[in-house]
Formats: C-alpha cells, structure tokens, sequence
C-alpha cells in the first residue's frame, strides 16, 4: 500500500513531459520529417502543412506549444533572419545585371501596382496611412517557388523568365526600405524629415559598410581558409548575425541586415558546397521551425468571428493576385511579350512567401498590423504559393517551343564532347573493388572511341605525420586498387596512366587531379548512402561536381558495359546546350554497335501537330552531331514524364540522364525532380552525366537534396 501510495503522489507523466524543453522540439522534429512529405503527396506545398500544424498544436487547437515559448521565439527568430538571408543569397545578381534596364521595369510595375492597390485597401477598411503603406508593401515582393519547374522545363533562356528573375532584386529591396520606414516611423512618437534623413544616411553607411566589408572579409578568409568547409559554414553564419546585430544598432529591423549579409557573401560563396550546406540547414531546420511558429500566431476564432475578416482576407488575395497581374500586363505593352510570356511573368511574381512572411511578422510584433491583417496576409501566403507554382507549370510550358526556336541550329557545327585539342582523357577514381571493373571497362570503351587515354586514381587521405601507420595502409591499399585496374585495362587493350594521390579529402584530390590531368571527363561508382550525415555533410560526389571543371559521369553498373545494346537518353528540354548526354551515349554505342533512342514526354494533350513539330525540331538537333548511326528519336505523350520513362526503360540496358541538382526556395519548398524518382526506381544501368558547375543555372531555394552518395 506505502508502495501504491509513493507512485500515485508521483506527478502525472504529461505534467513532467511538459517541463522539458527537449519535448516540443522532438515533437517540432517530427512535425517537419513528417507533415511537408504528407502534404506533398497531396500536390501542396510543404510550408503549407507546417503553418496548418502550428494552428492544430497552438493555442486555438491542441496547446502544445505556447507562443510566449522562450525556445520557440528563439528559433523562430533564428528562422525569421535565415529565412530573408537565404532570400539575399540566393538573388541571381549575374541574372539582374544581363536584362538590367527591363528588369528595373517589370521590378517597378511589380512593386508600384501591389503597393498602390494594397495601401487603398487597407484605407478602404479603415486602417491608417501607415499601416496601408506597409500592407501594400507585403504584396509587392514575390518568391520565385517556381524556380525548379522553368528549369526543368527549360525556358531559364526566355526573356520574360530572366526579366522576372531579375526583377526579384528590385522588389525585395524596395519593400524591405519601405518596411523599414514605416516601423521607424510607427516607433517615433515625432517622426521628422530630418529624422528620416539621419536614418537614411546611417542606413546608407551601414549597407556600405556590411556590403563592402563584409565581402572582402569573406573572400579573404576563404582565400585562407581554402577546402576548410566548416570553418567557412561557421563564418557565413557569423556574418549573419553579425548583420542583423548591427542593423538593431542603428535602428533598423534584423531582417535588413540579414537581408544585406547575403547579397555581401553571394559572390563570396558562389555556387559551392559551403552555400548548399548553409541553406540545407536552414531550409530543414529553422525555416521550417519559423512557419510552424507563424501557425500558432493565428487565431482561428478572431479570424473567423466576423465576415469583416473573411472580407479582408478575400480581398488580400484578390488584390495581390490581380495587382500582379495588371503588373505583367503593364510589362506586355511596353516590352511587347507574348500573351504566354506575359502569363508566365505573372505566374512567377505571385507567390508570396519569404520577404512577405517576415516584414508581416515583424509589422505584427511592432504592432503596426492588426492580428487581422496578420492572419489575412498568411492566407494570402498559402493560397499565392499554391496557385503560383501550379500556374507556371501550366502557361511556361509553351515557352519551350520558343525558346528552342531562338537555339535553332546554325551554320556552326555542334561539338561533341570528344572533341578536343588534346587527347581525349578520362580520369576514374577507385575505390571499392565491387564496382571497380565495370568503371574501368566503361573508361576504356569510351577511350577506345576518342582515341584517348584514362587514368585510374586512388587517393590516400592526408594524416598529421607523413609516417603515420594508417597513411601507409591507405598506400598499400590505393596501390593495390591501382595495379588491379592498370591490369584491367591492358586486358581491354589500353595501357593506363595510374595515378596514386595523397589529399586532404577524396573529392578535393579527385577534382585538383582532373585538372591536372586536363581531364575532359570523370567517371564515377554511384553508391546507395544517402542518409542525414550525406544531406548535411556533402558526399564525395556532390562535392566532386560542385568543383569539377569537366563533366562528371555517375554510374550505376548492373552488367559489363561491353553487353549494352540499347540505351535510352530521355531529353526534357529540347535545346542544344542539352545534347551532352547524347553525346555520351553515342561514344558507348559506337564501340558496342549499339542502338542510342532520344526519348521526349510532352503532355498528353499535346496535338499531333506539335508533337510533329518537336519530333523534327529534335532530329535537326540531334543530326548536327554529325553521328555515323544516328540515334532514334522517340516523342510520347504521357502525362507522367517519369513514368513514361520508366515504361520505356523496361526495354533498355542502359539510361542516360542529366544529373540535375535540386534547389529549392526558401521554406523548403522542393519540387520532385524526375531525375531523383528515376534513380530510384530504375533497375537496369544507369549513368547520370552532370555538367561542371558554372554551366549549370541554380535555382533560389529553399534546402537541398543529394541524389548521389559517395564512391
């Protein structure tokens, strides 16, 4: 009975959870492994599901979390400042600078008419001067959410695509200047014109001082701090917050300066490893962390109390989606764009997520909006970036045509991958025996076909002391790998250059020996981890292609490639520039007599006349390589593009595809790439061609995915 006794006066097992911090985190955690990937599997976007999971686990549902949370505030705002550094990170400065002049006009009617219809709304429901201007000023900015869609469709090179892209600058940093005006002058009880001029120039000094200092600083200490990725994350993040610091300091809110930080480091980090594993972070963690917390701010019953809200929000959303759309117009009649160009600038701007979602929250905590304004512009959030995406999926696929149009073949020759003022030179890192015959036997047979030559490479990590026991067991190990492979090669009647190399770290010593070596190509094992520690870290493949100057052939091997008679090449873009992996496969075919078929998926309800026009568009691409056996060109109608692939694979030994690296905007917003699914669910060999990263355009994004592991 004492026993009994002692246990029924212990505290209830909800009450002990309840005091432990690490409780809610571990449910945050789960909350964002788990709802985005429901939510879209359901066609909607991922942040939608963490706002709606904060409204179930807050103060209006199941009160699980507190908004007064001191750990939710903190990685809120942590969240908060990510969310408009990566949105600065990511501006395509190089993208702005190359339509300059009509995407300061397109920026301009995209900001002007949002920020002119939204401040009369906010006058038409009885809110002041201030509050209006600011509100208007929510709608102004866009999110380029549908990023991943116009490059896999591959229309990055229309004009209209560029204009919008470019005009992201001008709308970010315009809002931003306004959002810092209006809560300046809503915390001044006397707010002058002299006062605005002391702000405007301790402003002006301090975006010099962030934008310059922080930016040679950067590339002084990556300079010195060359391969050392860590030490390089850790200084990204200090400049960030060292940032939003300093703009607190002179009286500006947080978001300016972490909005700064990352146009000051976006030349300094480039596209790199170092950017990917800064944005990962953000993108799975705090980000994330940042909707969830937007979730519990809303309060279901005010929003829902009165039609007066209903009203408001109806009217926020119409007025951002139409104000976006009188904004394209006004761009169609001056720079005189097609209808379809036209919808696709107005499809990109809509979306309104990153800079929108933090100069709400920061009007809602400096009490300039209403908790009714508030929840009407989350609305607007979620229904803009749903419907944004899945109309640009639907108008941007007509610029394909046109775009390709402007590709058309020239006069000019096409060069093929082999060609070359040096010999033809393919370096293949060894390292696991299992995979290592069938790299060397593809190496050969693609050196026997450009006349080149190929060099087996093994790298043994560097130790502290030159004599360290485990830096020789790497030798002994990477000698006998080599020797193995030069006989392997003599077998199949090439004579290797082996290549033995003592680095830091197997992708630095790969991509520094390649160039080296003037190596033309790289080919790779592809193997299966691909866990956390490969997303945040990086493997040896990512890193390979982030720093490689020729292409990079990451392969799958089921059987010797010496038996592969049919291999498929599925192109998604019909342009010239992505002609390489037929390219590739053509070498292959040409020694085995093989049969190369170029597959097309268009959507089903493409008429036979287009399909005709893209099958002939496709065969005047393909017969500008001047192959001995041409390839077979093959156009279906699917409305599944990896599906229709798969289907198709089922006949082939071999699939050639694009390795694509998927990006994502901020908030996690990541669109399946049909590369990733199709290296899933194929079962026969695989390669997957990636291009050296300067010629690759990367999308804004929002956290990233590795499709590839280590060797």
């Amino acid at each position: 009975m004492e026993l009994i006794s002692q246990v029924l006066a212990l505290e209830p097992t909800s009450e002990i959870l309840g005091k432990e911090p690490i409780v809610p985190f571990a449910i945050l955690l789960v909350v964002i492994l788990v709802v985005p990937i429901l939510f879209e599997r359901l066609r909607l976007p991922g942040l939608v599901g963490l706002v709606f999971s904060g409204v179930v686990l807050g103060p209006g549902g199941w009160n699980l979390f507190q908004t007064e949370s001191e750990i939710m505030r903190l990685l809120a705002d942590i969240g908060l400042v990510y969310l408009i550094f990566v949105a600065g990170l990511e501006v395509d400065l190089e993208q702005f600078q190359r339509q300059k002049n009509r995407s300061l006009g397109f920026g301009s009617f995209t900001l002007i008419v949002p920020l002119v219809m939204g401040s009369l709304l906010g006058r038409i429901f009885g809110f002041a001067w201030l509050p209006s201007i600011l509100i208007g000023s929510l709608f102004s900015s866009h999110t380029l959410l549908a990023y991943p869609i116009i490059n896999r469709l591959g229309v990055l090179k229309n004009q209209a695509v560029t204009v919008s892209i470019g005009a992201k600058v001008f709308t970010d940093i315009g809002a931003l200047l306004i959002l810092t005006v209006c809560v300046a002058s809503f915390n001044t009880e006397v707010f002058s014109f002299a006062k605005l001029l002391t702000l405007i120039g301790w402003l002006t000094i301090y975006c010099v001082v962030v934008l310059t200092g922080f930016d040679w600083v950067g590339k002084e200490f990556f300079r010195r701090s060359s391969g050392e990725e860590g030490n390089q994350f850790l200084f990204v993040l200090l400049t960030v917050f060292l940032a939003a610091v300093g703009a607190q300091l002179i009286g500006v809110e947080k978001i300016i300066g972490a909005f700064l930080a990352g146009l000051a480091v976006n030349e300094v980090l480039g596209e790199g490893p170092v950017k990917e594993k800064v944005v990962f972070v953000g993108s799975v963690l705090f980000i994330p962390i940042f909707f969830v917390h937007l979730g519990l701010l809303i309060d279901l019953p005010t929003f829902t109390r009165s039609t007066t809200n209903l009203q408001l929000t109806l009217l926020f959303v119409f007025g951002a989606i139409a104000s976006k759309l009188i904004a394209a117009l006004l761009a169609k009649l001056v720079y005189q764009y097609n209808w379809r160009e036209m919808l696709t600038m107005w499809s990109l701007s809509v979306p309104q997520v990153g800079t929108t979602l933090a100069a709400t929250l920061v009007g809602y905590q400096t009490g300039l909006l209403s908790s009714e304004v508030f929840n009407s512009v989350v609305v607007v959030m979620l229904v803009t970036s749903t419907l944004g995406p899945l109309l640009t999926s639907r108008v941007a696929v007509g610029l394909a045509s046109s775009v390709a149009t402007e590709a058309a073949p020239t006069n000019q020759p096409e060069q093929k991958i082999a060609e070359t003022g040096n010999a033809f030179t393919i370096v293949v890192p060894i390292y696991n025996p299992q995979t290592q015959q069938y790299l060397i036997e593809l190496a050969t047979l693609l050196a026997h076909q450009a006349n080149g030559r190929i060099v087996p490479l093994a790298i043994a990590t560097a130790a502290a002391n030159m004599d360290a026991p485990q830096l020789e067991a790497s030798l002994q190990r990477s000698e006998r790998l080599l020797a193995k492979a030069t006989a392997q090669s003599r077998v199949l009647g090439l004579a290797a250059e082996p290549l033995l190399r003592i680095d830091d770290a197997f992708a630095q010593g790969i991509s520094r020996a390649a160039r080296e070596q003037k190596a033309n190509l790289i080919v790779m094992g592809w193997g299966k981890r691909t866990g956390f520690k490969a997303r945040l870290f990086g493997n040896v493949i990512d890193n390979v292609l982030w720093a490689s100057h020729c292409p990079v052939a990451v392969t799958r091997l089921v059987d010797s490639p010496k038996k592969i008679q049919r291999i498929l090449v599925p192109i998604e873009n019909l342009m010239a520039p992505t002609l390489q992996p037929v390219q590739f496969a053509q070498m292959l075919a040409d020694f085995n007599q093989a049969q190369v078929t170029v597959l097309n998926v268009c959507e089903r309800r493409t008429s036979s006349s287009k399909i005709a026009a893209k099958r002939s568009h496709l065969s005047l691409l393909v017969s500008r390589l001047a192959f001995a056996n041409p390839p077979e060109i093959q156009i279906i109608a699917h409305e599944n593009v990896a599906q229709a692939i798969l289907q198709a694979a089922r006949l082939y030994d071999l699939v050639v595809l694009p390795f694509i690296r998927n990006h994502t905007s901020p908030g996690g917003l990541a669109i399946s790439d049909v590369t990733t699914q199709l290296a899933r669910q194929l079962t026969c060999s695989l390669v997957m061609l990636g291009e050296p990263q300067r010629n690759q355009t990367v999308a804004i994004a929002t956290g990233v995915a590795s499709t590839t592991s280590a060797l």
